[in-house]
């Protein structure tokens, strides 16, 4: 074993859950900072007003009734089986003491400890196994987006928050984030069709297609569409392990009819 380390009408901050209202988030910032050239990423707006919510992966199960709820431990979401196999890849991969590596938490805690250790010690020897997708992959900055809709359908909203990053989405405390969840039943984020990333003074941006389905505690059906842009610091030197992984840099997301 190697061990090595979205609903409501609100205001303030557009799509409280799913947007970055704009702006790049203090860790985006020092990214910035440490890429020499301060390259910003790409545009993007958000719609005004729209608090979008829940978020499970397509076979994912729904979220309980109050977003105040425990997590739903990844055990109970997949199976003892399937979950004890995703911990064995965690707890093979992870320098840390196995806190994040249990059955016990979400799914999505566990996938995001490989991911981070999977980045931390990307190219410093053979490539570890259980690290696929490979770290600096699209697919890896796909799973990025998929993680934080599988941790909000498993109420896990710190995981979620943290997908965007140390400090969570620009503007939003935690406590804040969650709020947001508390009208929404349960959403569904399809991925769309992925086109080759772009390379800044120092990082490394993927747009991330998105169309999410949601159903609000009354039975009203919603959908949104646009894209997550995600990114992460390219090798630069003195990048931490946070900058080094992807992340949810910004998002542009709007309200589309059902048909």
């Amino acid at each position: 074993m190697r061990h090595a380390s979205l609903s409501g009408i609100v205001s303030g901050c557009a799509l409280l859950a799913l947007s970055a209202c704009g702006a790049p988030s203090q860790p985006e910032r020092k990214a910035d900072e440490l890429a020499s050239n301060g390259v910003a990423a790409p545009a993007v707006e958000t719609p005004g007003n729209q608090n979008v919510a829940q978020s499970p992966m397509p076979d994912a199960a729904p979220a309980a009734e109050s977003a105040s709820a425990a997590p739903l431990s990844c055990a109970a979401d997949i199976g003892s089986a399937a979950a004890a196999k995703r911990v064995a890849i965690c707890r093979n991969v992870s320098p840390a003491t196995h806190p994040p590596c249990n059955a016990a938490n979400s799914c999505a805690m566990i996938e995001d400890e490989i991911a981070r250790s999977c980045a931390l010690f990307d190219g410093k020897g053979e490539p570890m196994a259980g690290c696929d997708p490979a770290p600096k992959s699209m697919a890896a900055a796909v799973a990025v987006v998929q993680r934080y809709y599988s941790a909000i359908n498993a109420r896990d909203y710190g995981t979620a928050w943290a997908q965007w990053g140390d400090d969570g989405p620009p503007n939003q405390t935690l406590d804040k984030f969650q709020a947001g969840f508390a009208g929404t039943r349960s959403t569904r984020v399809t991925i769309g069709k992925l086109e080759p990333g772009d390379a800044g003074a120092g990082s490394i941006y993927q747009t991330v297609p998105v169309t999410v389905d949601s159903q609000l505690r009354d039975g009203t059906r919603q959908r949104f569409a646009g894209d997550y842009v995600v990114r992460r610091v390219n090798d630069v030197d003195g990048a931490s392990a946070s900058q080094l992984r992807w992340h949810i840099g910004q998002a542009k997301l709007k309200a589309v009819p059902i048909r």
